[in-house]
Formats: C-alpha cells, sequence, structure tokens
C-alpha cells in the first residue's frame, strides 16, 4: 500500500561561512492517510526543520541535501516551485505555534479566510465565504457570520488558535503539519484544542503530523511516535507502546521529567547537560555525554536506528538490546 507521506534518508544542512552544519541527518517515517504521529524531542532537535522541509519552506541558508520526501508518491523535493506552492496550502496545510504570527491584524477574518480560498480554486467569493463559514462551525466559533467581519485582535488567543485551524482546513487538506500549536496557550485551552484537532482528523480522515515538546500531549493524540534527538530519531513507534515503555535511555529521560511520574512533594527529575548546537554535535551517539547507561562504543560510533520488537519499534541506541 502506498504512504500519503514516505519521508526516507532526509538530510537538511545550512551553509554558512565557515562551513556546513547538518541541521536533520538521514531521517526516516511515513504517514497514512488519516493517521496521527507525533515529532517529539526537546528544543533544537530538528523537529521543525522536519515540518518545514516537508513544504518545502527551509529558508536559506538552509536546504534539503539528501533523501527523498514523497507525497502521493511524488518525489516533493524534485518538483518545479509552481507545482509544490500547489500542494502546499492546498493538500498540505500546516498550522504554527503563534496564530498572532499567522494571521494579518489588518484584515477581518472573513478577506483572509476567502483570499486564501480564491487564490487555491476557481470559485466566486460568495461560494469562498460560504465554505469559509462553514469551517468556522466545524472549529465550534460561535455566531461565525459575525466572527468573519472582526479583526485577529477582537479574539481570544484560544480563538485565534481555532481560526488558524479552520483556515488551514479551507481546501480539505490530505494532511496538517501542526508545529507547537498549543505553546502560546493556558493548558485548559491547550486541551480544547487537541481535542478538536483529533476530532477533525477522525471525522475528514487528516493525516497529522503534530510536532511539540510535550509527551502528554502526544499521548492523548497520535497512534505512532517519533522521537528526536540532535537531527535524529533515537526511537520511534506506535505512542502507546513508547510511552508505557520506553526503551533509549533518552525517552526515558524525558518520561521521568514529566510531573505526573514523580510522587507528590518531590524534586522533578531532569536530563543532565543539554541538547547539543549543530556546531558542537558530539561524535558517536549524539546523546552519549547526556545518557546514564553509555558505555565504550557510544563516544565513537553511531548507533544504527533498529527493529526492536515486531509492533515496529525501533530504536537506536548500542545498550539496548
Amino acid at each position: 500500500m502506498e504512504h500519503l507521506l514516505e519521508v526516507k534518508n532526509l538530510e537538511v544542512r545550512f551553509a554558512l561561512r565557515f562551513g556546513e552544519l547538518t541541521a536533520i541527518n538521514g531521517i526516516s517515517f511515513t504517514l497514512d492517510k488519516g493517521e496521527r504521529l507525533g515529532l517529539v524531542g526537546e528544543s533544537g532537535a530538528g523537529k521543525s526543520v522536519t515540518g518545514f522541509a516537508i513544504i518545502n519552506l527551509i529558508s536559506k541558508p538552509g536546504y534539503i541535501s539528501g533523501g527523498h520526501i514523497l507525497f502521493e508518491g511524488k518525489e516533493l523535493t524534485r518538483l518545479p516551485p509552481e507545482a509544490v506552492r500547489d500542494i502546499r496550502g492546498n493538500r498540505i496545510s500546516m498550522i504554527f505555534q503563534d496564530p498572532m504570527m499567522t494571521l494579518n491584524p489588518v484584515l477581518t477574518i472573513g478577506t483572509q479566510m476567502t483570499e486564501t480560498l480564491m487564490a487555491h480554486r476557481n470559485i466566486s467569493k460568495k461560494e469562498a465565504e460560504n465554505i469559509a463559514l462553514g469551517k468556522l462551525q466545524k472549529v465550534h466559533i460561535p455566531s461565525p457570520e459575525r466572527r468573519l467581519k472582526q479583526y485577529p485582535h477582537e479574539f481570544s488567543g484560544g480563538m485565534r488558535q481555532r481560526i488558524v485551524i479552520a483556515i488551514a482546513l479551507l481546501t480539505d487538506p490530505l494532511m496538517i503539519i501542526a508545529d507547537e500549536p498549543t505553546t502560546a496557550l493556558d493548558v485548559t485551552i491547550q486541551a480544547e484544542i487537541m481535542d478538536l484537532l483529533l476530532e477533525l482528523c477522525e471525522s475528514e480522515d487528516t493525516g497529522l503530523i503534530l510536532i511539540t515538546h510535550d509527551l502528554g500531549v502526544v499521548s492523548q493524540v497520535t497512534e505512532k511516535i517519533a522521537v528526536m534527538y540532535a537531527g535524529k530519531i533515537a526511537e520511534s513507534g506506535y505512542t502507546d507502546d513508547v510511552i508505557s515503555n520506553p526503551r533509549h535511555p533518552y525517552t526515558q529521560g524525558l518520561i521521568k521529567a514529566l510531573p505526573e511520574s514523580r510522587e507528590s512533594g518531590t524534586r522533578l527529575n531532569q536530563i543532565p547537560g543539554m541538547m547539543p548546537s549543530l556546531t558542537s554535535i558530539p561524535p558517536g551517539c549524539a546523546f552519549h555525554p547526556r545518557c546514564m547507561i553509555r558505555g565504550t562504543d557510544c563516544d565513537t560510533k553511531v548507533p544504527a536506528l533498529v527493529s526492536k520488537d515486531e509492533r515496529e519499534r525501533m530504536v537506536a541506541c548500542h545498550k539496548v538490546r
């Protein structure tokens, strides 16, 4: 069966004056229609760069230096810019962290939604307004007719993010990439937005790549997970399996750092050290300076991402058997 999205050995580099830096180092994963995948890791792991690479929005001096991105069987890295633009925002939509960076403050919501639709489809303004109304209803915006005439500053943060999701849904995309969509929101609104995304993916059969550092959010929404570290995938598999029985020491550290994993009144667990910068990724396993179980191979040999069970679990660690 052909996957909706297939990323094979993707490599992204940044060409700087003092040399090239590798931000994404040979990652591979797939996404099927209606499937939900979480890309997880600390800041600097390469999650957002992966999302931008899929829709060819890597800004110079960054560029895709290797690998393949297949969407509906088409090689996106080899398509002309016009063809990629037709897919981006039409077949693939992206939801960003901050809705105020996405929405134009001087245009009404209605204008932004109808212009988006008319850029991708040959329809009248009235047809575009009707579709926009339907999408606002779908994301549970009350009084959508009135809301279309309002400006972004007239909405709360949670409402703005719902509007951004409605805009992402305008063209009935097959896939949505959501890059930390709840970071700027308080906890109760976060839960509402994630419930909404889950509901929409299930009702529309839309594929979702959820980029986040929050394992709690991933466990509620996604079916599969890929844990990233320093531009590589450290562990991947079914979300329930990885959360309940993490195999890679980095994944174990992330789960132990969750507040709900400790007893009340005790200190939060934390992984010692920090994610390495692109200029100082250590040799061998990039995680070895922070790892509690490192061995002699870890500081010289790069571990391969290999299967560890029959449930599609993949782990890149010399010490995991």
